[in-house]
């Protein structure tokens, strides 16, 4: 991580709703925002900002995520995610979030990701392949 990364850094991420961040299950009529897309796109900002400030090689990976979604957002609606760095204990780092649409707040809580290095960890996701194809051969 460079010297650059601190509490109090934000980023701003602005996206529309598009059909496939949207629920279907209640019909075309209720058509909105998923919580999943939420958490995802919140995820998507936090990992963005963590990139404006990484060294190469290092990204982050998600680890913990607390979300409330308040309010639904319509297919078609502009909505604005804010991430704000709010502490940094070593290799983990903890967001503020907020999300708003076009009419009101829909969503805030934190999220948590851990900085990796990206090497080390292909290494030991293909260890972890490799130990799964014995087990199952075995």
């Amino acid at each position: 991580m460079k010297q650059s990364l601190r509490a109090g850094l934000s980023k701003v991420t602005r996206i529309v709703v598009d059909r496939e961040r949207t629920i279907g299950f209640m019909g075309e009529e209720a058509r909105v925002y998923a919580t999943p897309s939420l958490v995802r796109d919140i995820e998507h900002t936090c990992r963005d900002l963590l990139l404006e400030h990484s060294d190469a090689e290092e990204d982050s990976v998600g680890m913990e995520v607390s979300v409330r979604h308040t309010a639904p957002t319509l297919l078609g609606m502009k909505v604005e995610i804010t991430a704000t760095i709010s502490a940094i204990e070593n290799r983990k780092v903890t967001f503020d979030v907020s999300a708003k649409d076009e009419l009101e707040p829909i969503g805030n809580g934190t999220h948590t990701r851990f900085v990796v290095d990206a090497g080390k960890t292909r290494e030991r996701l293909k260890a972890k392949a490799a130990k799964r194809a014995t087990n199952r051969s075995g």
